[in-house]
């Protein structure tokens, strides 16, 4: 990737953060924290690592995405709306009554969407259903789907992984946004699931750590997932919640909260900040 690649996908992430922080202001709830620090998977997904068309959204052969931890919808939503799927003021509908973007992702009402989520643990259950489908049926599409790494406390996500690697599923891939905080405080307080990497191997994964802001080793991670035979891969991205807000990062007290005016103009300014710095490079 060349600086200019690797510069444009830097604004396009910052604008998902962007998109995120609108919709969860307008809707005066949602879940910013984790969408913040999802986004740069988010963008080198859909901007370039998946074979996909917005404007054939159910095309047979795309590859899949599930957004296991579906809370996280704002990210994924704004994430759409900048490829396409539909105009980015549907996020200021985001979470009302009747509009097409919901609180949690809906595979019926929101083009682009592949997998209504949203119970933690089960987006990845399916994303390994659509993997085994389409070994039965050949096909060549691959099924990406991303996790927080407070959700893989869920018992439900190793059977998924006990699964993926019996029936050596190296058409999934598994993205762990691992940010350290959810819910209830630090992962590691809460659930200690660390070691993620070594938990994933011993079931039969192949495995890599990554800087998850960092698009060189974004890149080559995903590169390298395509190469691995006879086994499901997983990419453990080191990242950090409520990314590029100031007041927000490693907070955990904005894993579902909503900005205040106040807050939000705070927001706004300080990815406007970053955004005209990549501007300018």
């Amino acid at each position: 990737m060349n600086k200019t690649e690797k510069n444009q996908l830097q604004k396009l992430a910052c604008k998902v953060r962007m998109g995120a922080i609108e919709g969860v202001y307008n809707a005066k709830s949602g879940h910013p924290g984790g969408s913040l620090s999802a986004a740069d998977l988010f963008t080198y997904l859909y901007f370039r690592e998946m074979k996909i068309d917005p404007k054939n959204p159910k095309e047979e052969n795309r590859d899949r995405f599930v957004l296991s931890k579906g809370h996280c919808a704002p990210g994924l939503y704004a994430t759409l709306a900048l490829k396409g799927y539909f105009p980015m003021e549907e996020m200021k509908k985001l979470r009302h009554i009747g509009a097409m973007l919901q609180g949690h992702p809906d595979m019926k009402g929101t083009p682009g969407v592949d997998m209504s989520t949203g119970s933690l643990g089960q987006g990845v259950s399916a994303a390994c259903g659509m993997a085994a489908a389409g070994k039965m049926d050949h096909k060549d599409y691959r099924v990406y789907s991303i996790l927080g790494d407070g959700e893989i406390e869920e018992g439900q996500v190793w059977e998924a992984a006990m699964f993926a690697a019996h029936h050596k599923l190296d058409n999934l891939c598994l993205i762990v946004d691992n940010n350290g905080l959810q819910i209830d405080g630090s992962v590691a307080e809460v659930g200690g699931p660390e070691p993620i990497d070594e938990k994933f191997r011993s079931f039969g994964f192949d495995v890599q750590v990554i800087n998850g802001h960092d698009f060189d080793e974004i890149e080559a991670a995903f590169h390298h997932a395509r190469t691995v035979k006879g086994r499901p891969s997983a990419i453990i991205a080191k990242t950090v919640k409520g990314k590029d807000v100031s007041f927000m990062e490693n907070q955990v007290g904005w894993h579902g909260t909503a900005p205040n005016a106040e807050q939000y103009e705070t927001a706004m300014q300080d990815l406007n900040r970053v955004l005209s710095g990549l501007e300018a490079e």
